[in-house]
């Protein structure tokens, strides 16, 4: 019988890259590009000259490291992912806060830029076309890493913000702000403004990043700095720059879902915001008593809703810059008041009641409007007044007891 036909094992085909030369060319001059790189970076670049030299070697790793990434890119172009973020993986991920997206362009584009006048010099005869184009896609290519890398710190720092000013504004809202919460503060670029006031509403529904953002956008518009935050169903905005409260929660209120906004007293720092927030969210919690309450409406107006509540910030305000100031002016303002508001209805009425003259009871209502800032012809201000004097005189009912 014949014997069976063995096949011969195939000759192993050698691994040689179709511009072999070239390639062999521009690994052996990868160092003097990466040198030529920087020298460059340094003649035209003034932002690269200031920096330490740590960040300026760093840089030149990231250098060296896109030139060796493209010669490996060139030997296998069709390998997967042969062109990644790994080339910025040689530098720290401070790095990405050291330098800007512009620079990190301007970098690049050096970069290339030195690698295409070499071109010539380093392609083997006939390649330089190929070379070019290969640099050409390389270049768009690292392009998109570099847009990718900048992207995923932004991101990342992104997140971290949010985390931090969550931490700010939730210490604020609960009374325990200290000095770690204005160094969080300041990392997220609060400069520590000299007038800061809280502003509370009902938070929207839908994502709160988008809410968050767009109280920034009416910030920046308004010229004012913020600390933002959702908390539950509630939207918390700490404003900086502006002496006028009422102003700040008109100037931010777009974002804010339907329902009552109340503005909180302006106070000097962050660390005294956790009284304008008190005040702000006794106010939201007492607004539903006064129905025809303005939108937005200042903390302070709500003083007789809030004392009613049981807050007990606004039954000592009340007292003491209501009641104090008119007991400290005599007895007469006090009294010409008193009879005013629970037992006439009129300048005469209160006149005949008190056996004088109506002008002297006017004179006395306007003094009164002088000390206290309450006029007692308006009625909401009357109001205020007659509480005023209810606490003041339960006050001093505690004092004699």
């Amino acid at each position: 019988m014949p014997e069976p036909e063995t096949s011969k094992p195939e000759a192993a085909v050698p691994d040689v890259h179709a511009h072999d030369a070239t390639l062999k060319r521009l690994e052996k001059s990868s160092g003097s590009l990466a040198a030529q790189a920087i020298a460059r970076m340094d003649e035209t670049l003034p932002w690269y000259r200031a920096m330490p030299p740590e960040n300026r070697s760093w840089i030149g790793l990231v250098a060296q490291a896109g030139i060796a990434a493209f010669t490996e890119w060139f030997r296998r172009p069709d390998a997967p992912q042969a062109i990644s973020t790994d080339v910025f993986g040689t530098a720290p991920r401070e790095l990405t806060r050291a330098i800007t997206l512009r620079q990190t362009v301007e970098m690049v584009r050096t970069t290339i830029e030195v690698m295409e006048s070499a071109i010539d010099e380093v392609a083997a005869p006939g390649d330089e076309s190929v070379l070019r184009e290969a640099l050409l896609v390389y270049a768009r290519e690292i392009a998109f890493a570099t847009a990718q890398v900048y992207a995923q710190a932004a991101e990342a720092r992104g997140a971290w913000d949010a985390r931090l000013e969550s931490l700010v504004v939730n210490a604020v809202l609960s009374g325990e702000a200290d000095e770690g919460a204005v160094s969080r503060a300041a990392a997220l670029g609060w400069n520590s403004p000299e007038h800061v006031c809280v502003v509370l509403g009902t938070a929207p529904d839908g994502d709160s990043e988008l809410t968050v953002e767009a109280i920034r956008r009416a910030a920046r518009h308004a010229k004012l700095q913020v600390l933002t935050g959702v908390l539950g169903d509630r939207l918390v905005v700490i404003a900086g720059g502006s002496d006028n409260p009422l102003a700040v929660a008109k100037s931010l209120i777009g974002p804010f879902a339907a329902g009552p906004v109340v503005a909180g007293p302006i106070v000097p720092d962050l660390l005294a915001a956790t009284r304008s927030a008190q005040a702000a969210a006794a106010g939201l919690k007492a607004c539903s008593a006064w129905q025809d309450a303005p939108r937005p409406v200042l903390a302070d107006d709500l003083l007789p809703e809030r004392a009613m509540a049981g807050d007990p910030s606004a039954r000592e305000q009340l007292v003491e810059e209501i009641y104090r100031p008119l007991e400290e002016a005599g007895s007469a303002l006090l009294e010409t008041l008193s009879v005013y508001l629970e037992q006439a209805s009129s300048l005469e009425g209160a006149a005949r009641m008190l056996f004088v003259h109506p002008n002297t009871v006017r004179y006395r209502l306007r003094r009164v409007t002088d000390v206290t800032g309450w006029s007692p012809s308006d009625v909401r201000s009357a109001f205020t007044l007659r509480i005023a004097l209810i606490l003041g005189r339960l006050a001093d009912g505690d004092l004699q007891s």
